[in-house]
């Protein structure tokens, strides 16, 4: 059974689309409905459905303001909207499928097996990535696995210069002038990292110790191995001296 919530500005959109997916498919269960798109952010911080079905035009943001503002993306997005010019920015902002109003019952009939496809693939993908990390953590690898894209990449822990954040995704700085961003957290990020050689220095940045060329006390800086300065947490300052 996939749980789903709907947001539209539009009760009747909401009533029409409930009703297609509660007569049309057994496969679909709606656990939550929205017109105020403020509400449904405070319902998906903890609350991860299979799906959301997403209005576009809506008063006070619009669908994909309210896809910038999502904390967490680990389901299937699809854009319902009445005007088709939106199809090429819905597929930039990783929509599965874009459905037009009024919703045609074959239509929404694709686009729930393509939500069936992508959660069988997030679940497999997730239970990978976990079977990884623990192999990983028992071996006491120098690697390390991250699921992103829809692919699982492994980093050298030596490699790994620093992260950043930036919202819903962390940039990974490395050797050799190379990048990896991907869409996890840094907290997310940081729990996968090894605490003897990582230390999250700042909201935003988590250094590799064995990375740090220089302390600057007095301006609150380290220098790391590619000249990147990276600001220390007044509150993190002590904690980060005890590690070194």
């Amino acid at each position: 059974m996939l749980n789903a919530v709907i947001v539209d500005d539009e009760p009747k959109a909401i009533q029409s689309l409930s009703w297609e997916l509660t007569h049309f498919s057994e496969a679909v269960k709606i656990v939550k409905t929205f017109t105020n798109p403020e509400d449904a952010l405070i319902f998906l911080k903890p609350n991860i459905p299979d799906c959301l079905f997403l209005d576009i035009q809506m008063p006070t943001m619009d669908g994909f303001q309210f896809l910038e503002k999502l904390t967490n993306r680990d389901f299937a997005v699809v854009i319902t909207t009445a005007y088709d010019e939106y199809a090429i920015k819905a597929l930039k902002h990783e929509a599965i499928d874009y459905l037009l109003k009024p919703i045609d019952s074959d239509d929404l009939s694709d686009t729930i097996q393509k939500i069936i496809k992508f959660n069988s693939r997030i679940l497999n993908s997730n239970k990978l990535e976990r079977f990884l990390l623990d192999i990983n953590k028992k071996q006491n690898t120098k690697k390390i696995t991250i699921n992103t894209d829809g692919k699982l990449v492994f980093l050298e822990v030596e490699d790994i210069l620093f992260i950043e954040s930036d919202g819903n995704y962390s940039t990974f700085f490395l050797t050799k002038n190379q990048k990896l961003v991907v869409t996890k957290k840094l907290k997310e990020v940081n729990s996968m990292l090894p605490e003897h050689k990582f230390f999250r220095i700042h909201n935003s940045f988590i250094v590799n110790l064995n990375k740090i060329k220089e302390f600057l006390k007095s301006e609150g800086y380290v220098v790391m191995e590619s000249n990147h300065k990276i600001p220390v947490a007044r509150q993190r300052k002590s904690a980060f001296l005890q590690k070194l």
